[in-house]
Order: C-alpha cells, then structure tokens, then sequence
C-alpha cells in the first residue's frame, strides 16, 4: 500500500456524514492525516480560498499533495485507488459496478432520506420530517433486507460502499428515525464499528438520542 510523502489536509466539520466518511476511510486505511475544522456557522466555506477548492462551498475536501478533492463519495474512490490494493474498491468491473450502485445510494435515497431527517433536528434544516423520515424507512427496509443475505454491502468483505453509507445509518436515531425493526442493519454496523481503524462520528444529543 502506498504512504502519502506528507500528511493529507483534510477540511473536515466534524457532525458532518459526509466528513466523516472521508474521516473513517482515512483512518480505515491508517493515513496521515493533518484535519482542519471549517468554521461553517462563520461561513469559511464561502471564502474565495475554499471555493477554490470546491465550487460548491461543501464539505470534506482533500488536499494530498498537488492534488485535491472535493465530494465525500469522490474522496472515498480516490483514497482506494491511491492507497489500496483493490479490497476497497475491487479492480473487478462487475466488482466495481457493485460498489458504484451504492455510491449512488448514499448520494440519493441516503442523503434524502436519513441525512435529511437529521439535518431537520440537527441543523434546523426546512425539510418536511415525515416525508424524509418515511423515505428513511422505505431504504433502510430495503437495505435490511439486502444484509440479511450478506456481511456487507456487495459481499463477505467490506468496501467503500459500506463507508459510504455507515455515517447516516448508524446516526439516523438523531433524526427520529429508529433502527429498532432492522436486525440486520444492526449487525452490519456492529461489523464495521468492529473494523480495525475505525472511528466514531461524535454523537448528537437530537431525535431519538435528545
């Protein structure tokens, strides 16, 4: 596996999913890394600096060297295809395929289902709560039943399919969406808190968990 020459910049909130899947990926692959907290109350993500780094004024970005990179899912195929061998992002193009069907999860039905729900409780954000939290149940009845059949997402080993879509799931509570009637979501967090490497996203005391 490949060592980057100097620590990677990671521009981080840290009660962000989207950080904190680059943050675990990071630490999953045991990189050096150099955090920094953007201040987005204090609006730093609208600086020129930072819109330079990503036009869209969002967390994370990288900055690895000469090279970065904006969009947690973005980051996430990045950092396996530098610092991996193929277990993250298998080589294999059905393989790949697998893991890239979930990426896309994690960008759609996660991001407006469960992500939403907490922003709601979290943020204050202006979404309607039961159609968000009624989108979080209709995937995570899907998802449920995909890892009953499977440890992970696209087979026995974990991938960046699985990193993507751990952050929300396992804080969704937060946004009054229970994890109670899905065993086998359950048991597939448990398996990646279990990960070597892993680290916890700092809970929030909202939804369910106020």
């Amino acid at each position: 596996m490949n060592t980057p020459a100097q620590p990677i910049r990671f521009h981080r909130f840290a009660t962000s999913g989207h950080s904190h899947r680059a943050e675990l990926m990071l630490s999953l692959l045991g990189l050096p890394v150099e955090p920094i907290d953007v201040d987005l109350a204090g609006g730093a993500q609208k600086t020129p600096a930072y819109l330079a780094m990503n036009c869209f004024g969002q967390v994370p970005v990288i900055q690895d060297g000469d090279v970065t990179v904006a969009d947690s899912n973005a980051i996430l195929v990045y950092l396996a295809s530098v610092y991996d061998d193929g277990r993250w992002l298998p080589r294999d193009p059905a393989a790949a395929a697998q893991v890239q069907r979930w990426l896309s999860v994690a960008a759609g039905q996660l991001a407006y289902g469960p992500c939403a729900a907490r922003l709601i409780t979290v943020f204050g954000a202006r979404f309607n709560a039961d159609e968000v939290i009624a989108r979080a149940h209709a995937l995570f009845k899907i998802l449920d039943a995909e890892l009953a059949t499977r440890a992970y997402l696209t087979g026995d080993a974990p991938t960046i399919a699985d990193v993507a879509l751990y952050s929300y799931t396992a804080h969704a509570p937060e946004g009054n969406v229970s994890l109670d009637p899905y065993p086998h979501i359950r048991a597939w967090l448990a398996r990646i808190e279990a990960l070597p490497g892993f680290v916890p996203m700092p809970a929030t005391a909202a939804g369910l968990r106020a």
